[in-house]
């Protein structure tokens, strides 16, 4: 196996032992742990990087396990009977231990200027160079992000600092920060999600270019944007994240359609709805039960999708196919941004049209809706629409009570709400029914 000083570490690397940091092996994945084994018995250098290790040195537990080494990916790939090569732009190795896949990216160095391929903005559109250690670090985001850790000696290498950002709780970017947003703007992404994650602050160099720089996000490939927003608002924390990025001008970037209806009223529905709706998934979230983006963005394109249904239903559409037209039209155009694929955009067509049925007391069969597979979603929101004060509760009361009652109470709570509306169609018309002649009839019309 190599030893550390055949690194050949430059006098202002760190080599921090176990004794002055926090990591627990224990705490360590035992596949990841295993591979980095492998690969340096086999004569490569190799360390775990990135998000693992920085959560390790804040007490935390890492969603994945990456690791870092010189050893090119068709040696990974050689070495280890169960994995595979993916990638396009640069190669990496999934790796397959047990049940988990643990990654395995080759050191990279930020391209010379023959190297590099740039749009306009600045934009990395190609930058596949293979590097050093050092060369790794210093290409990754930020500093905190660009600790190593070797798992057989217990020792953390720092190269940037991180371990003194992580002390002071600050994020910073390594390298000029306008150049490197420009380089790739969802970085200015991570570090809003970075920031209210971990509860850091964002250092000012790192920060003033954001507002600055949020339009380079609309050149980022939408399909790419659908993932960065799930990681915004599927971590525990969305309420604070979205207060995060409206504060500086990012939400108006991946969501203008709603950004316009929260910009004229501060404090109005669409506010409301968004807000509540994303306390709502932060508190699934930390309870550990499942969220789907479909609800997210439900909720998020709500307003602008009923204000063009209003106007193609002015226009004369019924209010069903006048949902449906602007649900395919909103949801065409939020794709612009931030990709819907099907499997989230059928699911928020058919909560949008539900709303149409909740709130229908003369809907024919109601007690059949609840076999709707989509029923549960589309009643959460209208609580949700409710508590805006986007509905009226009257709705949200019987549904929950519909749910409640047995067969027969079930009946008896339809036939109440179809009396109800009835009496209100009568009192309206004076309680007299007419024909067409308007002489008074016999019978009452029929509903």
């Amino acid at each position: 196996m190599k030893e550390f000083y055949s690194l050949n570490l430059p006098p202002h690397a760190k080599q921090i032992p176990s004794s002055r940091h926090h990591i627990r092996p224990s705490a360590i994945n035992s596949g990841a742990r295993s591979v980095v084994t492998k690969l340096q018995k086999a004569g490569f250098n190799a360390q775990l990087v990135g998000g693992c290790v920085r959560d390790l040195l804040l007490g935390l537990k890492p969603q994945d396990f990456d690791v870092a080494t010189d050893a090119h990916p068709e040696e990974v790939r050689a070495l280890f009977r169960r994995s595979r090569l993916v990638g396009r732009r640069f190669r990496l190795a999934h790796v397959r231990m047990g049940r988990e896949i643990i990654e395995v990216a080759t050191y990279r160095a930020n391209p010379t200027s023959k190297d590099a391929e740039q749009n306009s903005d600045g934009r990395l559109l190609r930058d596949n160079v293979y590097g050093t250690l050092e060369e790794d670090a210093l290409r990754r985001d930020f500093t905190i992000n660009a600790l190593y850790y070797d798992p057989s000696r217990g020792t953390v290498i720092d190269f940037t600092k991180g371990m003194d950002d992580l002390e002071t709780k600050t994020l910073r970017i390594i390298g000029p920060p306008e150049n490197r947003y420009r380089e790739d703007p969802v970085r200015m992404l991570r570090a809003l999600r970075f920031a209210v994650k971990l509860g850091f602050s964002i250092e000012k160099k790192s920060s003033r270019p954001i507002p600055l720089l949020a339009h380079l996000l609309k050149d980022v490939p939408p399909a790419r944007m659908f993932e960065e927003i799930l990681k915004l608002f599927h971590g525990g924390k969305a309420t604070k994240t979205y207060k995060k990025i409206y504060d500086y001008g990012v939400f108006g970037v991946l969501f203008p359609y709603t950004h316009r209806f929260v910009q004229k009223h501060p404090a109005g529905i669409t506010a409301k709805l968004l807000l509540g709706g994303l306390k709502n998934t932060d508190l699934r979230v930390n309870q550990g039960k499942p969220v789907i983006p479909a609800f997210l963005f439900t909720i998020l394109l709500w307003e602008p999708m009923r204000d063009r249904m209003k106007t193609l239903h002015s226009e004369g559409l019924a209010p069903l196919t006048a949902c449906h037209m602007a649900a395919e039209e909103i949801l065409a155009m939020q794709s612009g941004h931030t990709l819907i694929p099907r499997r989230a955009a059928v699911p928020i067509r058919e909560i949008w049209e539900l709303q149409l049925r909740l709130e229908n007391p003369r809907l024919r069969r109601p007690a059949r809706l609840l076999e709707n597979r989509r029923f549960r979603a589309a009643y959460d929101f209208l609580l949700l629409r409710i508590e805006a004060g986007d509905a009226d509760p009257v709705h949200g009361n019987w549904w929950t009570r519909l749910q409640e009652a047995g067969l027969s109470q079930r009946e008896q709570l339809i036939r109440e709400r179809r009396g109800i509306q009835k009496k209100k169609t009568k009192r309206k018309n004076h309680g007299v029914s007419r024909n067409r002649r308007g002489e008074k009839s016999q019978h009452p019309e029929r509903r």
